[in-house]
């Protein structure tokens, strides 16, 4: 039997529907899980309704995460935010740090688990941090941009198999204090953190790129994938 891997959708007001990425949706299938799409609904218990029938949580790209959750005010331009979707994002991944459930988080993913962790993050990359590369690409979604330096020892490096690896890129917002119990796994050259992992849990890893985007051009970041489910396979 697949997995069940919770991903959660978020609501396209102007449209009023539900929307969320068909990639992320493809990588589990792929991977040989089962994806299954949760409304944000900012109701605890029914998303800790929805968890317990969960074998792993995927956090994926999405809206800037809303500053008050780390402890700050608006101070620099953000694309938008989703006050439904950091509710329940937050509350998933937390629930999942706590019981050990496999999660990994994505672009807004890994900024998400990391405040879930107690971290926080840059507000703006391009304000806060001097000399930051450009990491919102202009390219094509599939393209890697940049290069990353993969930490040995760490879960990723077990993974990927590779300490150096160009990514793809879509962001202006980065893990800045890493959550306790965190560690950082890979660094972009200008320092900023393009992965973080819990070493004391099963599966707890987040990546500042897209692997989603990727993995059909480049079958080693589908490893990602296949590595989260089948440890979701053992929930």
């Amino acid at each position: 039997m697949r997995p069940s891997i919770g991903i959660v959708v978020s609501l396209d007001k102007e449209r009023k529907s539900y929307v969320g990425g068909r990639a992320y949706v493809d990588a589990i299938q792929a991977a040989g899980g089962l994806p299954v799409l949760l409304a944000a609904i900012d109701d605890e218990t029914m998303v800790s309704q929805f968890f317990t029938q969960l074998d792993g949580v995927l956090l994926p790209g999405g809206p800037d995460v809303d500053p008050v959750h780390f402890g700050e005010e608006p101070m620099y331009n953000y694309t938008a935010i989703d006050p439904e979707r950091d509710y329940v994002e937050l509350l998933l991944a937390r629930l999942a740090l706590q019981n050990n459930i496999p999660i990994l988080g994505i672009c807004r993913g890994i900024q998400a688990l990391n405040v879930a962790g107690g971290g926080d993050i840059y507000q703006d990359l391009t304000a806060q941090k001097k000399g930051a590369l450009i990491h919102a690409q202009k390219a094509p979604r599939w393209y890697p941009t940049h290069w990353i330096n993969i930490q040995p020892e760490t879960m990723l490096f077990k993974i990927l198999g590779e300490s150096r690896l160009r990514v793809n890129s879509y962001h202006h917002q980065a893990v800045r204090s890493v959550a306790p119990d965190f560690r950082v796994s890979a660094l972009a050259s200008d320092g900023v953190v393009e992965a973080i992992e819990h070493p004391s849990l099963r599966f707890a890893l987040g990546v500042q790129w897209h692997p989603e985007q990727m993995w059909k051009k480049y079958p080693l970041f589908k490893l990602l994938f296949t590595s989260f489910v089948n440890e979701a396979s053992n929930s």
